[in-house]
C-alpha cells in the first residue's frame, strides 16, 4: 500500500458546508487530516469552534508553509478565483465546491494545474454526495459513453416535485423551498438554470472533454413553468424535470443542454424527487448505471470534500484523459429538438422558426403546441424564455437528422394557426 501524507487544511469559508466538514474531519480521525486555520469574511460572528482557529488573513492560510492544502467553500466566485489561484502557485493541493468559480474559469483552472503540478480537486461542486466525476474520470471511455443525463438542482427539483405532488403553483412551491431552506433568499441563480449549467460544463468535460462557457451551452430553468403544464404533463402520465443532458450522436459530436424535460415514469430520473440529485449514465457495455443522492446540504456536500482530501493522501488529480484523447470531441449544433411550448399570445411565438408544428391548442389563457425546431434557433433567441413562454423537452426530444422529422400534417396544422 502507498504511504499515506498526513495533511495540514487551511479552510477558506466556515458556512454550512466549512463548518460540516470541520465536524465529520473530528470524526474521522483515521484520515490524518487536521485544520490547522480558517479563514472567514465576519470575524464578530459566533462560530461553534475555538476562537484561535480564525482569522480574517487569508495570507496566513496561503503562505503558511506547513499548510500544504487550501479547502475553499465561500460563496465568492470572485474571491475563490484568487485564492485558489494563489494557493496553486505557492505549491498547495487545492479542494473546492465552487461550481460559478470553476466553471467561469475552467480553462484557467486547468491550465493552473498543468503549469504548477498541483492536485486541484472538486466534486463537491457537481451533485455533493453523488461521486459522479470521480466515476467519469476513471470508468467511462468516452467513445463508450452513450450518454449522460441528470438532476443536479435540488432547488428546482423540490419546487417542481411540490407542483406535482401538492399541485402548488410556482411562487408557492418557491416559498416553501425558501422556508425549508432548499432555496437561497435570492433563487435566480437556481431557478433560471444558471447553478445547472455550471454544474453541467464541470461535468461535460469529465464526460467528454469538452471544455466550454456555460453561457455557451443551452439551458433554462423552470422559472417559467406554470400549474397548467404540470397538469397537462399529468394527464398524460409524465413529470417534469430540469434535466442536463449531453449525448453522443452518430455524426460523434455531442448534444448538451439544460431544460425543463417531459419525464416517463419509467425513467430513473421519474424516481428523484424533493431535493434529491441524480444521474444516469449510459454506456456501449455497461447498459444504464443510475446515481442518486442528496445534491446539497452540510453534511453531503462535506462528504465530497471529505472524499477529494481522503485522495490527496495518495497524490490522486484528474488526469483529463477525455481532454487529451487524439480526437477531440465537439458540441453538436446542427440538430433538433421536440418541445412542448406554453404561452399567452401567438405574437410572442415565431411559428415560421419550427420544422414542424405536430400539434395546438388552446385552454383558458394558455395556447399549448409540440413541434420540432432546430437547436440553433434556439440558442441565437429569447423569445422562448421572455413573455411568461414556457418551453419543455418531450420525453424523446433530441432528433439527429431533419429526415427523421415528420412533416405530414405540419402544413395544415401551420395553416391552422
Amino acid at each position: 500500500m502507498a504511504n499515506q501524507k498526513a495533511l495540514t487544511i487551511g479552510l477558506f469559508g466556515f458556512g454550512v458546508v466549512g463548518e460540516g466538514l470541520y465536524k465529520v474531519l473530528h470524526q474521522t480521525p483515521s484520515l490524518q487530516a487536521t485544520i490547522k486555520k480558517v479563514c472567514i469574511r465576519d470575524a464578530t460572528k459566533k462560530r461553534n469552534a475555538p476562537a484561535e482557529l480564525f482569522t480574517t488573513n487569508k495570507d496566513e492560510l496561503l503562505n503558511d508553509e506547513a499548510i500544504n492544502v487550501i479547502v475553499e467553500v465561500i460563496d465568492d466566485s470572485v474571491a475563490a478565483y484568487e485564492i485558489v489561484t494563489t494557493a496553486a502557485k505557492n505549491g498547495k493541493a487545492v479542494v473546492s465546491a465552487s461550481k460559478k468559480m470553476l466553471a467561469d474559469n475552467l480553462p484557467a483552472i486547468l491550465q493552473l494545474q498543468k503549469d504548477y503540478k498541483v492536485p486541484f480537486l472538486y466534486e463537491a461542486a457537481a451533485c455533493a454526495s453523488i461521486p459522479v466525476i470521480r466515476n467519469l474520470e476513471e470508468y467511462y471511455d468516452n467513445d463508450l459513453l452513450h450518454s449522460i443525463r441528470a438532476i443536479v438542482n435540488g432547488s428546482t427539483n423540490f419546487i417542481l416535485t411540490k407542483m406535482f405532488k401538492e399541485q402548488l403553483d410556482f411562487f408557492e412551491a418557491l416559498t416553501l423551498a425558501q422556508q425549508l431552506g432548499f432555496a437561497e433568499s435570492n433563487p435566480a441563480l437556481d431557478v433560471n438554470g444558471h447553478d445547472a449549467v455550471n454544474k453541467w460544463t464541470l461535468l461535460l468535460n469529465h464526460a467528454y472533454g469538452i471544455v466550454e462557457q456555460p453561457a455557451n451551452l443551452l439551458f433554462s430553468g423552470i422559472q417559467n413553468i406554470k400549474l397548467n403544464d404540470a397538469q397537462y404533463a399529468r394527464k398524460n402520465h409524465l413529470d417534469i424535470k430540469l434535466v442536463a443532458q449531453a449525448k453522443k450522436l452518430q455524426s460523434g459530436q455531442v448534444a448538451a443542454f439544460v431544460l425543463p424535460q417531459f419525464v416517463q415514469p419509467g425513467d430513473h430520473l421519474a424516481f428523484v424527487k424533493n431535493e434529491y440529485n441524480g444521474v444516469v449514465i449510459e454506456s456501449g457495455f455497461a447498459d444504464k448505471q443510475f446515481f442518486y443522492g442528496k445534491g446539497a446540504g452540510s453534511f453531503p456536500t462535506a462528504s465530497a470534500v471529505l472524499s477529494d482530501i481522503s485522495a490527496l493522501r495518495y497524490d490522486y488529480t484528474y488526469e483529463y484523459k477525455k481532454l487529451n484523447h487524439p480526437t477531440r470531441n465537439e458540441l453538436a449544433t446542427g440538430y433538433y429538438l421536440r418541445v412542448y411550448v406554453s404561452f399567452e399570445d401567438w405574437k410572442h411565438v415565431p411559428r415560421d422558426a419550427f420544422e414542424t408544428i405536430e400539434e395546438w391548442h388552446k385552454q383558458g389563457d394558455r395556447i399549448y403546441l409540440v413541434g420540432v425546431i432546430e437547436v440553433s434557433k434556439l440558442q441565437q433567441s429569447t423569445w422562448w424564455k421572455e413573455n411568461a413562454t414556457s418551453l419543455i423537452l418531450t420525453a424523446d426530444g433530441v432528433i439527429e437528422h431533419a429526415a427523421s422529422i415528420n412533416k405530414e400534417n405540419s402544413a395544415a396544422i401551420l395553416t391552422a394557426v
